[in-house]
């Protein structure tokens, strides 16, 4: 994951196919974020790509989370081929003819993240009915179906900020894509309408490119326009940062994090540097994601409170602070260790 908001998914459409091996590496140590993998059939649009197969033979040349963005008209037929084939996450299309949400569920209950994506035409409200069900909204900019195409402008900023709102309700996990003619020109446009991944293909493999320059210069360029557009001047906090909930008991903590991982955000629980209890158990750190932590905050903190001072009656325990307060290290990263 890279030092920013901002994620990178390198699209190797524009690589070369005879080495694809080669070139996921390349792009992997040039500081992408993910691999996505445009799957054409020939039939949803008019080219022919790859399938489930070549994806399941390229798994095993890295740990980059694979995302599979299928152009296909049949993807029921398939879906069960491309989870098994190793892809972390899968969007298809809302135009496809076929029901959408069985579609959904059966990528969610496959433990991957699961996305729609829809064609510049196709208006937000078409994604709607499946709001409760989606992890990822990809926003095309420039019709599917070949890359190297020029960015639609007036899309990005008539869609971007609408598939923001539609994951809305989301504290941790939704992202909008951005797919199609991303490069270091466009980078700063789509960070600042609030993208998180920006899909990129020829801006990495054109020829005499260096994959590790561009990488950083879209991850910097879309998190200043992020700044400048959306959090009033102040770079965003790095998408792995964690905040400090609370530091408790580890049956208060295991009560605490199971109510807040019931809303949909991940709670690490570590052994730090927390009060020694009467019968030798230390206190559980408990750390959330700094971008989540103010909804946390909003809807557990009630209950943060009341079982710190549970903690207290039953033990003298040292109030913890805030979400995202001071003693998070400075970095607002965890100490190390394990629960």
């Amino acid at each position: 994951m890279g030092d920013g908001r901002a994620l990178v998914a390198a699209s190797i459409l524009n690589a070369d196919l005879a080495n694809l091996a080669r070139e996921v590496r390349r792009v992997v140590r040039a500081g992408a974020d993910r691999i996505h993998l445009d799957v054409m059939d020939a039939r949803f649009v008019p080219n022919l790509t790859f399938g489930w197969g070549t994806i399941a033979h390229l798994r095993p040349v890295t740990e980059a989370p694979f995302d599979a963005h299928l152009m296909i008209a049949e993807p029921g037929r398939w879906l069960d081929d491309f989870l098994a084939a190793g892809c972390d996450s899968i969007t298809v299309h809302v135009e496809v003819e076929e029901p959408i949400e069985p579609l959904l569920r059966r990528i969610r209950a496959a433990g991957r993240a699961a996305g729609l994506a829809m064609r510049p035409a196709t208006p937000m409200s078409a994604l709607e009915p499946y709001r409760h069900l989606l992890d990822i909204v990809m926003v095309m900019t420039v019709e599917p179906g070949f890359g190297g195409q020029s960015f639609l402008r007036e899309v990005a900023v008539a869609k971007i900020p609408q598939a923001r709102q539609l994951l809305a309700d989301k504290p941790w996990g939704g992202e909008v894509h951005v797919d199609g003619g991303v490069n270091r020109e466009t980078a700063e446009t789509v960070g600042g309408l609030g993208a998180d991944v920006l899909v990129a293909g020829t801006a990495l493999f054109a020829r005499g490119r260096n994959a590790a320059r561009e990488v950083r210069l879209m991850r910097a360029l879309a998190d200043e326009g992020y700044a400048v557009e959306l959090n009033d001047g102040v770079m965003p906090e790095p998408r792995d940062r964690m905040a400090r909930l609370a530091s408790l008991p580890r049956p208060l903590a295991e009560r605490l994090r199971d109510a807040v991982q019931a809303g949909g955000v991940p709670v690490v629980m570590l052994r730090g540097d927390g009060l020694v209890r009467a019968d030798g158990a230390r206190d559980l750190d408990l750390f959330v994601p700094f971008a989540s932590s103010a909804w946390v905050e909003e809807r557990h903190g009630a209950l943060r409170d009341a079982l710190q001072a549970e903690a207290e009656a039953a033990g003298g325990a040292a109030a913890a602070p805030a979400a995202g307060g001071a003693d998070d290290g400075g970095d607002g990263r965890p100490p190390t260790g394990g629960a």
